[in-house]
């Protein structure tokens, strides 16, 4: 059993923030109650992981905090990046946390969704580990993704960009700095039935300068 979500949202030049699904671009509106949900079901996993070159210090700082499951699935995210000539995604430590706490919490609280526990949406985890101060533009989005079975990174990118929302949020141009975190958790509550599951959290930004 397999299930996968996305969402994404976007602050403009005014600090407005506005979310998006598929197929509908919701109005540029002070709050976020037009974030919508979208559930994929029988998303499979199963695949390999290899190894990522990261641009600078700050990227290797963080990319060494991830499993070598979250350094699979940058990799192949990285070499689908590449293949539409897109720059590769460099690991974010705060990005990195937002993913960390969400994979956690969801496994230990017995949930799948966005949204953390306490009903906030998705943007506000990621505002307070990838802060937009002094940015002209910010934008974040998140796929998520568990399963019961086996995972290898190839296969769960694969199954990713075959879903259209998934896709668009792994090439979106603006987007270059990633936070991964794969939880594994034996007999997870609540949503998950007891299964043993893994669970990933995807977490993208991006930031541009007033300069």
């Amino acid at each position: 059993m397999e299930f996968g979500t996305y969402e994404s949202c976007q602050k403009t030049a005014n600090g407005e923030i506005g979310c998006y699904g598929p197929l509908v671009v919701w109005p540029i509106v002070p709050t976020v109650r037009g974030c919508v949900l979208f559930r994929l079901l029988f998303i499979c996993c199963l695949g390999a992981a290899l190894s990522v070159p990261v641009a600078d210090a700050a990227g290797r700082r963080a990319s060494a905090s991830l499993s070598s499951l979250d350094l699979g699935v940058l990799a192949q995210l990285n070499i689908v990046r590449v293949e539409h000539r897109l720059a590769p995604f460099q690991a974010n430590g705060g990005l990195n946390g937002a993913a960390t706490q969400h994979s956690t919490e969801m496994a230990t609280d017995g949930y799948f969704a966005h949204s953390s526990a306490d009903g906030s949406l998705f943007w506000r985890r990621l505002l307070q580990y990838f802060p937009r101060t002094g940015t002209a533009s910010w934008s974040v989005g998140e796929n998520l993704f568990w399963t019961s079975g086996a995972v290898d990174p190839r296969r769960v990118v694969a199954r990713w960009m075959a879903s259209p929302d998934h896709r668009s949020n792994i090439l979106n141009p603006n987007w270059r700095e990633i936070g991964i975190s794969s939880i594994s958790e034996s007999a997870a509550p609540g949503a998950f039935d007891n299964l043993d599951v893994v669970i990933i959290t995807t977490d993208f930004g991006g930031r541009d300068s007033n300069t």
